[in-house]
């Protein structure tokens, strides 16, 4: 099945091309971001012009930080409380997004803390549109979000239909401003999710050209953002890819892939989509005896052969320091086999295959 209720804008002035849309949301907006990058980016300021000519007042709330806390969207929730808001904007990368929509949740069903990931109590959500300044998560077309528990360390995501947003803006300029390392890590997030969308046992055929056409877009253009920061044209298929990765997902939903990444992040600070990509070849590798078929269907479309995609990766100097140890496994393995996200798996995946792919990383 495939669903998606948020209407996208994208492309140079994507704000001024929203800017009918975004007046219906409401009256005053509580606009969520991190610290810096929605000012660095120009996302906040296109956002803020907009609003001025509308005649919409707003409040900023800039205090998510990487790997939203379930704290950090509680405070957000009580500010948006205070402050007679009628709906929400999140501008930035994953991390302010996905806790704008935890936070309009939390907010419209006065939840607690230990009630932010129960989705059967979500019976109401402000309206949310979506900036993003990066070109990985897709969450600006996702019912997901992904937050940290800081007590547990232990990172997880929460799926509603209520946490789509209403509105995806979508400007490839205010990507301009990652650095090198940002845009590797949120290219490697979104080709996770493009190839995720193959790999889950929810897969779609009708997503498949979108895929193919994403993951192309990625290999084409990642090393051209990487060399020539300033490049918008490679800077626009690299924010494509992500969208289609995004719409991808929010039909397949995510897998293996993803799960095991959580533990990396929360235990040694890996950054999200990098720690997808560590483990990239390991997992495909795992799926290609149920999805050759699949998977040789994507190499045809690509043009190349899965070494060379492997010698590919290789190429794009994928490191992290990681102290996979037995103690970390016999950790590590309950959270994976316990994520969610296990259940979209093409076959069962055991725990001694989970810890078998960590201790490939050693």
């Amino acid at each position: 099945m495939i669903y998606n209720p948020t209407k996208i804008h994208f492309g140079e002035q994507a704000a001024r091309q929203a800017a009918d849309d975004l007046a219906s949301l409401g009256s005053r907006a509580f606009i969520v971001t991190g610290r810096q990058s929605a000012v660095q980016s120009g996302a906040l300021d296109s956002v803020l012009e907009v609003l001025r000519e509308k005649g919409i007042s707003w409040q900023i709330h800039a205090r998510i930080g990487e790997n939203p806390s379930l704290e950090m969207v509680l405070e957000g929730a009580q500010a948006l409380n205070a402050s007679e808001c009628d709906f929400v904007i999140g501008i930035g990368g994953g991390s302010p997004i996905d806790a704008a929509k935890a936070i309009a949740l939390a907010s419209a069903n006065d939840l607690a803390e230990d009630e932010l990931y129960r989705t059967d109590l979500f019976k109401r959500s402000l309206p949310l549109a979506a900036v993003p300044t990066t070109s990985g998560t897709g969450t600006e077309v996702t019912q997901y979000s992904v937050l940290t528990d800081r007590s547990r360390k232990r990172k997880a995501g929460f799926g509603s239909s209520l946490a789509f947003p209403a509105l995806a803006i979508c400007d490839p300029r205010h990507t301009l401003s990652m650095g090198a390392r940002e845009t590797l890590n949120t290219g490697i997030d979104a080709l996770s999710h493009l190839l995720e969308g193959i790999y889950s046992q929810k897969r779609e055929a009708l997503l498949y050209p979108l895929i193919y056409s994403g993951i192309k877009a990625i290999i084409r253009n990642l090393e051209k953002a990487l060399a020539q920061p300033g490049d918008l044209a490679a800077r626009s298929e690299m924010m494509r890819a992500a969208l289609y990765g995004g719409l991808a997902i929010s039909s397949t939903s995510t897998t293996l892939q993803h799960s095991l990444g959580y533990p990396l992040t929360s235990h040694f600070g890996v950054p999200h989509g990098l720690s997808n990509g560590i483990a990239m070849r390991q997992v495909m590798e795992l799926y290609s005896r149920a999805l050759r078929p699949e998977l040789d269907e994507l190499f045809h479309a690509l043009g190349m052969g899965r070494q060379d995609f492997y010698a590919w990766l290789d190429g794009l100097g994928m490191k992290a320091e990681l102290d996979i140890t037995e103690e970390f496994i016999a950790m590590a393995v309950p959270e994976v086999m316990g994520s969610r996200n296990m259940a979209n798996n093409p076959f069962a995946v055991s725990a001694e295959e989970v810890a078998g792919l960590y201790r490939s990383l050693a």
